[in-house]
């Protein structure tokens, strides 16, 4: 208190008590002395005294005594309560009322006025009454007027608290919001965000559970959360892995919000998972979502002993790839392009090395990733099938730190560097391949002169400004440069920044505003031994801005909205000679661009205790833009020369042809019990980008293509239904779910078809109709020394192109089986711990082969030999299945040392299946001969050696 009450008797009978107040709440009988008190002391009238000043950006300290001058009142406070406090505000010949009322507005500060002692009193958070309230001995009648007409009603008794003793205090307890008596409530909203005190990283999947009562609630991947409490004094239980627990004591006044400040804890961290992830999959309303820790990849046995995320991302049900070395994910039935793939949310085109062996992310600067295949967030679109929106770690903004990895193929380091301590701090990291000595050591000549090798880097900077304000900026690079024959060297490369600002807008608002720039390209560079030498690029770039903010309206909505706007700029291809001895003439594809963007609001309503629904709509636009080219086609025929009608030239910037539409996500999720719920979806969407390839699996030399007047932009929808249960005091955890997707203006190709520098590639593609329906199951087992998880996926994904034209039609318009068709997908996954140092890993997977087209015989016309084909994808190659083992060492628990050590030894495909990766054909002496070809086909051992300082 200021030094001005330690001689005022009537301050020490009255504030004390309301002191009290703040921390905890009087019993009755003290309520009543307190305002027989105030009724002898005083009595409560407007006050007319005069207030004159304009104040801009003013510490409250300093207008709290130039109000003391001009009218001779005293206030009375805690320094504390104010010391950061400035306001704005002009007066003239306000009086004292109104003008308090006004500066303390946006504070949690109320006043109560001694006018006969001239002195103001200010109270944090809480009001003082002059009269007792209605009902506060009981219920009794109150009189309400309704249209002139006087009706009793009971009025409930207000509540009183008090506080606990036996609540362990880790914390001071939180007062939240500001006492309003005009607007009383039972129960008030409580937000905020979960937030690591020492590395300032916000901390998802924390659970806060309502001591008292059932009510739990889990903090969203940037940390926030949000949950109804009642009036009063609360005690939150507090979990989270890695996390020290906790009870926290907090006091509800009115809406407002409390950030968890959390310390890191040493509980064991198999036990920490279950308290962490107790509910979340049962609690949460959208159905089709996983989320992968980057250390839930450290206990996999993967090849070449490399941790990988995306390689457990196809360990869940669901999710696929078209074979072993195969570079993308198919996720429910759809296009590896169908995935939406962010790297701290820019877009990231191939986020795999060396034909998708490796992940191209560093595994020490990942954090997770969060995988949406059902019911996709408003925010995202721009894709039919999934969202992985991958995150990195936030540096160390106590001290230097760093992990790394040495392996028989890669090398591995992240370094974690504080630039301002508990403020700022910047992460990099970089990896790299050696494996050129390897194809060099081997026997076989034809890989003697081969190499390939490829790097990423990344950086990260990280600002916590203040509680309202915080920065994030991301840099990253990716290289892949190989050479199997020697003549042709192949490189692709991915470049990316993104900067990200949080701000907290109010105690019920959150905003980012988001600026990204994604590149990707790939080169050929050839050097052959007649004069045919050539350098071959492609290349397309995006930017985006993106503005979205978070609302929690009351106790049972809250919005999240805003809008982005993207540009693309693509060179679809150019090739030029290499040398001035080259034949080849220099050529080059005209550049595409377009833009593209989205306005979106959706809606969290929390119905009742177990009905919760999510409602949102997405409007998406896009439009090609020129200076470009575009021919038109007789109406109702095929694309190809003899039908084109006319050629039209856009100027610079004109608008070519728009597309896009509304697009609904609603999801619902209804809780039986705290353990089991079922939830279901119902989403579409558009997309405007295609990937043009004719092989069988995805190629790092694929192209991407913008809709423009000649192809459509793909339409996309799709309804869920699962059903999820915790088992044994949610040791085990289930689920079940089923999908049916349809899609519209999918792409595939005519037979022979030309792709790449090709000007008018219209004429090569065929948009028809695509279906994807499903089962999908999961049984996780999360504690214990056996753990891990079983997953099963029964799932077709056939496509339809019909047309009246036979160049147009394939498999007579009949729905046949994709390239990625697979029905039965098995995998498991096993970690057993036989001490806190050793563990045992297993990992199996079973695949249905994809499907192929088989030559089925041979015919001769005009005296010559033609090969006559099956129907498009009617076999299927050999079933494919993969056995893994590991060997996990952790070093000594000393805490005295230079670094923590981690050695895993493993061995990939110990059965030593060869499984193929494809298969083809070649005429022998006039014979068709069926080949295939694999990636591994012997058992590859590795030892990878890890370390953390």
């Amino acid at each position: 208190m200021t030094d001005r009450t330690t001689n005022n008797s009537l301050f020490k009978t009255f504030i004390a008590p309301s002191m009290f107040v703040c921390e905890v709440t009087l019993f009755k009988r003290t309520v009543v002395n307190l305002v027989l008190l105030l009724t002898l002391c005083t009595s409560y009238s407007q006050q007319t005294t005069a207030i004159n000043g304009q104040y801009s950006n003013t510490p409250l300290t300093f207008v709290l005594k130039d109000i003391e001058e001009q009218i001779g009142y005293q206030f009375y406070y805690l320094d504390s309560w104010i010391q950061d406090i400035s306001v704005t505000a002009n007066f003239e010949n306000e009086n004292l009322t109104t003008a308090l009322q006004s500066l303390l507005a946006e504070t949690s500060l109320n006043f109560h006025e001694l006018e006969a002692d001239k002195q103001i009193i200010l109270l944090e958070n809480t009001i003082v009454y002059d009269e007792l309230p209605n009902g506060f001995f009981g219920q009794e009648e109150v009189i309400e007027e309704n249209n002139g007409k006087q009706t009793k009603a009971n009025a409930p008794p207000p509540t009183f608290y008090t506080t606990n003793t036996q609540v362990k205090r880790n914390y001071d307890v939180a007062k939240v919001g500001k006492s309003d008596p005009i607007n009383l409530q039972e129960s008030y909203k409580l937000t905020g965000r979960a937030i690591n005190s020492k590395t300032g990283e916000p901390i998802p999947d924390l659970t806060i559970h309502v001591k008292g009562s059932n009510q739990i609630t889990v903090s969203d991947s940037n940390g926030n959360y949000s949950l109804t409490l009642p009036s009063g004094y609360n005690v939150l239980s507090i979990r989270a892995m890695g996390i020290a627990s906790t009870d926290r004591e907090v006091i509800m006044f009115n809406n407002g919000s409390l950030d968890l400040l959390m310390e890191e804890g040493l509980q064991q961290l198999d036990e920490v998972v279950v308290e962490a992830d107790a509910y979340k999959n049962v609690e949460e309303a959208i159905t089709g979502s996983e989320q992968i820790d980057s250390e839930e990849s450290k206990n996999i046995p993967l090849v070449l002993g490399e941790r990988d995320i995306l390689s457990v991302a196809k360990a869940l049900p669901g999710i696929s790839s078209a074979g072993e070395g195969a570079m993308g994910l198919n996720v429910r039935g759809g296009k590896t392009d169908q995935n939406l793939v962010l790297l701290d949310d820019a877009v990231i085109y191939n986020p795999q090395h060396f034909f998708g062996i490796f992940q191209a992310l560093n595994p020490f600067t990942t954090k997770g990733v969060d995988i949406y295949k059902g019911a996709i967030p408003v925010e995202f679109g721009g894709r039919l099938s999934s969202v992985f929106d991958i995150r990195t770690k936030n540096g160390n903004v106590e001290k230097f730190s760093g992990e790394g990895s040495i392996g028989p193929v890669t090398g591995n380091l992240a370094l974690e560097i504080p630039l301002e301590k508990e403020k700022s701090s910047l992460v990099v990291g970089g990896r790299g391949a050696y494996a050129d000595w390897i194809l060099r050591s081997l026997d076989d000549e034809s890989l003697s002169n081969s190499n390939a090798s490829f790097f990423d880097g990344i950086v990260k900077y990280h600002n916590k400004i203040n509680d309202k304000n915080e920065v994030k900026a991301t840099a990253y690079y990716s290289r892949d440069a190989f050479s199997i024959t020697s003549d042709s060297l192949y490189n692709y490369d991915n470049r990316l920044f993104s900067v990200r600002w949080d701000h907290r807008m109010s105690d019920k608002t959150n905003s980012a505003l988001i600026v990204d720039n994604s590149n990707y390209g790939f080169g050929i560079d050839f050097d052959g031994e007649s004069n045919s030498d050539f350098k071959l690029d492609y290349s397309i770039n995006e930017t985006e801005l993106k503005y979205k903010l978070r609302t929690a309206l009351n106790d049972k909505n809250t919005l999240d909205y805003g809008g982005s706007a993207k540009y693309y700029s693509v060179n679809p291809g150019s090739i030029e000679p290499d040398g001035s001895e080259s034949d080849i003439s220099e050529f080059t594809i005209d550049k595409e661009q377009a833009v593209e963007g989205a306005l979106f609001i959706g809606d969290e309503i929390t119905v009742s205790d177990k009905l919760s629904v999510n409602l949102g709509v997405r409007y998406a636009f896009f439009a090609a833009l020129g200076e470009a080219t575009q021919r038109t086609y007789e109406e109702g025929m095929p694309k190809n020369e003899s039908t084109v009608q006319d050629t039209i030239a856009y100027s610079s910037n004109e608008n070519i042809k728009t597309y896009g539409g509304p697009e609904a996500r609603v999801s619902a999720r209804y809780l039986f019990t705290p353990d089991f719920s079922v939830k279901a979806s119902l989403n579409n969407s558009y997309q405007f980008l295609h990937t043009l390839s004719n092989n069988t699996t995805v190629s790092p030399i694929d192209t991407w293509k913008l809709s423009d007047l000649n192809i459509e932009a793909q339409k996309g929808y799709q309804a869920s239904l699962g059903f999820y249960k915790n088992i044994k005091e949610n040791e085990y955890e289930l689920s079940i779910e089923g999908y049916y997707k349809k899609m519209e203006n999918v792409l595939d190709f005519k037979t022979g078809a030309n792709l790449f520098l090709n000007e008018n590639v219209e004429t090569q593609i065929l948009q028809g109709e695509g279906k994807a329906y499903g089962v999908e199951f999961l049984l996780k087992k999360k504690s214990g020394d056996l753990n891990g998880w079983l997953s099963y996926t029964y799932s077709r994904s056939l496509y339809r192109f019909d047309s009246e034209f036979s160049e147009e039609r394939i498999n007579n318009g009949e729905f046949f089986p994709s390239n990625f068709d697979k029905p039965h997908d098995v995998s498991v996954i096993t970690n057993y711990r036989f001490t806190k140092r050793y563990s045992i890993s297993a990992n199996f997977v079973y695949q249905t082969g994809r499907p192929i087209t088989y030559p089925v015989g041979t015919f001769r016309f005009n005296n010559a030999d033609f090969v006559a084909f099956s129907d498009r994808n009617k076999f299927r190659i050999p079933d494919f299945y993969r056995l893994d083992l590991g060997l996990n060492i952790e070093g000594n628990h000393k805490k005295n040392k230079l670094a923590h050590s981690f050695v895993t030894i493993s061995v990939y495909n110990v059965l030593g299946r060869n499984n193929p990766y494809s298969v083809f054909f070649v005429t022998d002496d006039g014979e068709v001969k069926a080949l295939q070809s694999s990636i591994f086909s012997i058992p590859i051992p590795s030892i990878t050696y890890n370390f953390k300082f």
